[in-house]
């Protein structure tokens, strides 16, 4: 299975949560004006991200969410796994019962590509992403509203 939209927004969302809420809350409100993610699928996702214990709600005014652990210690498969996504590349779902309740030629292929996926996206936390070059440089564009074609092609 590829990774859905689910997954991706998890991220992208917990990635804006990382970037805009080192001091207040942040509001679900503005993740979905800022990532043009629908606000009723953000507060689905972020049930489950409460739940799983990655960040934690503020009532009141003011309220919102915020990490509820260091962003050096949320990799990118706990978000996708907070959010019941699992990322597996087999056709079986790993049970090996591809054909004929048997397994295809190429079984220990994706089972080896689904080790590499999960290893890399645990070795990527949010700290991680919001520290790289090449997200400040995206935030600089989308805020400035100048982005040229060029840009968008990474020329």
């Amino acid at each position: 299975m590829k990774l859905t939209t689910k997954g991706r927004y998890a991220i992208i969302a917990m990635v804006d949560l990382r970037l805009n809420g080192t001091v207040d809350p942040v509001r679900l409100k503005d993740v979905s004006k800022r990532q043009n993610i629908s606000l009723s699928y953000l507060e689905q996702l972020f049930s489950k991200l409460r739940l799983s214990g990655l960040v934690k709600s503020v009532r009141g005014p003011g309220g919102g969410y915020v990490l509820n652990k260091i962003p050096s210690e949320i990799n990118l498969l706990d978000v996708i796994t907070a959010v019941d996504e699992n990322i597996d590349q087999t056709q079986c779902g790993g049970a090996m019962n591809c054909i004929n309740e048997k397994p295809c030629l190429t079984h220990f292929i994706w089972t080896d590509l689904n080790s590499i996926i999960n290893k890399y996206m645990q070795g990527i936390n949010l700290g991680d992403i919001a520290s790289r070059e090449d997200v400040k440089n995206i935030i600089f564009l989308r805020e400035n509203k100048n982005v040229s074609h060029n840009q968008r092609q990474g020329k």
